[in-house]
């Protein structure tokens, strides 16, 4: 077997382990495996393994500041108290909570990024609806598909953003001009998509009244500190500096005041960060330069090269195809294959947004595409729930098509108005 199909081999056995876990090892360990199975034998050059780990470097601190915030507006039930809100103000409609968890869900996503909605806000909205006496389905599928849907509102809204345009994010004011019709499109369009396929459940009627839930003193100053942390990563957007150093430090920030106002010992915050995510994304960016080494990314940047006289047709066929992909390996594989495809291709602003696209939303299709729908499933597995891998695939041949095409075409019509 040649040194490229092992290095194809190893990095599809990887990938397979990641989404489906055989033995229920966690999903870092088949990245690390695959990462040591092209350096040890090497596949793969040290300095290479090296380099791809530290290609990572930002995403890192990206994932930590946002984790860190995450769990602290966990523990001191901040979205506890926002599901609890959505639910007064509902009055006795399932379909207006959707609605507002919904939202809630999508200024999550927008400001804390999709994987913090699914694993934060998901247990939230489970508890809120069994007050509300609800059927629970709707409302934390809601929080699956906005996880996804709103996650290209803003450059922080998703890692796998800074992944796909590495060093070339746009500043926050092109990002708006590029994203703004795409991401109002896409989140429109799976609001309506899963009002229509959940509209019997809704019709069912909830209770009117619910026990508030007091906010406390830690989980207010963990809601300042999000909105504090929002603030500095849109002017750190807006001045086009890198954004994983700004959220670490803001995510250690509010954590440590959270934990001197509440008089906590860290370890509790610590414990609850899930470490895990560290080495699954350093083993897939590892993955990743081991596939360029065997010139797969120069050739699909080749095909991208290609197109670049019809940037419009080529941005659409890229999106569709990247968002297919998605749902085969993930969108993390995927999209740091991608980030590479666009860096080595310098694709067209209007090409790279779309595979954007394609790696943000195209995994409402299914339940294994995107680390923060794999995250919702454990969380509702924890509540004593479950959705099959099939009925999922099947409301997403709903949700996800529509909202695809119409933010692609949102993206194409915006660059032709600019």
């Amino acid at each position: 077997m040649t040194t490229g199909a092992s290095v194809w081999l190893v990095a599809g056995l990887a990938t397979a382990g990641v989404i489906l876990r055989p033995f229920r090892w966690p999903e870092w360990v088949w990245a690390v495996s695959g990462a040591l199975a092209l350096g040890l034998p090497g596949l793969l050059p040290w300095e290479r393994v090296l380099a791809g780990v530290m290609r990572g470097a930002d995403v890192y601190l990206f994932l930590i500041g946002m984790m860190l915030l995450a769990d602290v507006a966990r523990r001191e039930g901040l979205f506890d108290w926002l599901a609890g809100f959505a639910v007064r103000a509902a009055r006795g409609s399932a379909g207006r909570l959707l609605a507002l968890v919904y939202g809630v869900g999508v200024i999550g996503t927008v400001f804390l990024s999709n994987d913090a909605t699914a694993v934060v806000l998901t247990p939230a909205v489970f508890a809120a609806a069994r007050a509300a006496r609800a059927a629970p389905m709707p409302h934390l599928l809601a929080c699956a598909f906005v996880a996804n849907a709103a996650s290209f509102v803003l450059p922080i809204s998703n890692p796998a953003n800074l992944v796909v345009f590495g060093q070339g994010l746009p500043v926050l004011g092109e990002w708006l001009l590029r994203f703004a019709l795409p991401s109002l499109l896409a989140v429109g369009a799976t609001f309506g998509a899963l009002w229509l396929t959940q509209r019997r459940v809704l019709a069912e009627p909830i209770a009117a009244e619910v026990p508030a839930v007091r906010l406390p003193r830690g989980g207010l100053v963990a809601g300042l500190g999000i909105i504090a942390t929002a603030a500095v990563l849109l002017l750190a957007s807006a001045g086009g500096h890198d954004l994983g150093a700004p959220t670490f430090l803001s995510g250690v920030a509010t954590a440590a005041l959270v934990l001197a106002v509440t008089r906590q010992a860290p370890w509790g915050v610590l414990s609850g960060v899930s470490w895990g995510v560290l080495p699954l994304v350093a083993g897939l960016f590892v993955l990743v330069e081991g596939l360029g080494s065997t010139g797969a990314v120069e050739a699909l940047a080749g095909l991208l090269r290609a197109g670049a006289g019809e940037p419009g047709g080529t941005a659409l066929a890229a999106g569709a195809a990247v968002a297919v992909a998605t749902n085969l390996v993930n969108n993390l594989p995927a999209g740091l294959l991608a980030g590479a495809v666009v860096e080595a291709a310098g694709a067209h602003p209007l090409v790279a947004g779309a595979i954007l696209i394609g790696v943000d939303l195209g995994p409402n299709l299914s339940v294994t595409g995107s680390l923060a729908t794999i995250l919702w499933l454990v969380a509702i597995r924890r509540e004593g729930l479950d959705f099959g891998t099939w009925a999922f695939l099947r409301l997403g041949l709903v949700v996800m098509p529509p909202a695809l095409l119409l933010a692609l075409g949102g993206l194409v019509l915006g660059a032709g108005w600019r």
